[in-house]
């Protein structure tokens, strides 16, 4: 079983899944599906990209701070490993942060890039946007588009 330098054993990917899926269980995304649908997208993303258990695990929490639905300090005590925990953290928006500084606080941290790339793919899909009314698609199109070209990522999802 994979350890956590601190505490012993981490939680299973199955764990972590079950953690993130209740944690956003009363969430919808912009177009109105179960919000565990993108998580599940962005794990699968993260691991047909080459992404580890600690990767994936990070994909299936991605959202969960930024979104309120736990914790700092849950993921500070969590049993994950420290790279799933500085991860989460990398990806996670703050208040007010500038695009520019997001993207440097990402590529600053080992395996972020991985977990963005899957989360801007699920996110920018065509098929995605298409459920959206046509302002709302364009403005997160763009919205994607930038973050991709700050973290150096050619325009195409």
């Amino acid at each position: 079983m994979p350890q956590n330098a601190r505490s012993g054993p981490v939680m299973t990917l199955v764990e972590v899944e079950s953690v993130a899926r209740a944690a956003h269980a009363a969430q919808r995304d912009k177009a109105g599906r179960p919000y565990a649908e993108h998580l599940a997208a962005v794990a699968e993303g993260v691991r047909i990209r080459g992404g580890g258990d600690d990767l994936v695990a990070a994909a299936w929490l991605h959202d969960a701070v930024e979104d309120g639905v736990l914790s700092e300090e849950w993921l500070e005590t969590a049993a994950l490993a420290q790279r799933t925990k500085d991860v989460v953290r990398a990806v996670t928006k703050r208040p007010g942060e500038e695009p520019r500084a997001y993207a440097q606080r990402i590529l600053a941290t080992p395996g972020a890039l991985l977990v963005k790339t899957a989360d801007l793919a699920h996110n920018a899909d065509p098929r995605r946007l298409a459920a959206l009314d046509r302002p709302t698609a364009e403005r997160l199109r763009k919205k994607y588009a930038a973050m991709r070209q700050y973290l150096g990522l050619d325009t195409a999802p």
